[in-house]
């Protein structure tokens, strides 16, 4: 049986759809969000998340949308066993590249079992682009432009 592509998406990512849809580009980023999860659903990828993921969510506010991201991950992801060594040690490695603890920590954990990291954080993203990362990083519309999901 062929492996499924691996997807890791960012707490900014999975919480798209409870933002302010009246902009156009969280609405677009929300649509892409949605193919996202309809062809994890159809079993094409699949959705790895972290300890990190977890903390972020339990930290949400509003507990009817902290609910719902937390049923949604329990649904459709999967959290693979990692080597919290060598994940520290690049999570250290992209703090020091001036990444904030989150974003270094979230970025050593999909490194180490996705295949691609999703982000709607255009600073992250940027910043991803100067460094030494074994995964593709995206927002998710490019994602969906470049994986052809309708």
């Amino acid at each position: 049986m062929k492996s499924l592509k691996k997807i890791y998406c960012d707490v900014c990512t999975l919480y798209r759809p409870f933002d302010d849809q009246d902009m156009m580009r969280i609405r677009l980023e929300t649509d892409a969000f949605y193919l996202i999860l309809q062809a994890i659903q159809n079993r094409t990828y699949e959705m790895i998340i972290s300890p990190v993921h977890l903390a972020e969510i339990n930290a949400i506010e509003d507990v009817k949308e902290r609910y719902e991201v937390l049923v949604l991950l329990k649904k459709v992801s999967s959290s693979p066993q990692y080597n919290l060594p060598r994940i520290r040690e690049r999570a250290e490695y992209f703090y020091n590249k001036k990444l904030g603890v989150a974003d270094a920590t979230h970025l050593a954990f999909a490194e180490a079992a996705a295949d691609f990291f999703i982000s709607c954080d255009d600073k992250l993203i940027r910043k991803c682009k100067n460094l030494d990362i074994n995964m593709t990083v995206m927002n998710p519309v490019q994602f969906t432009v470049k994986e052809d999901l309708k």
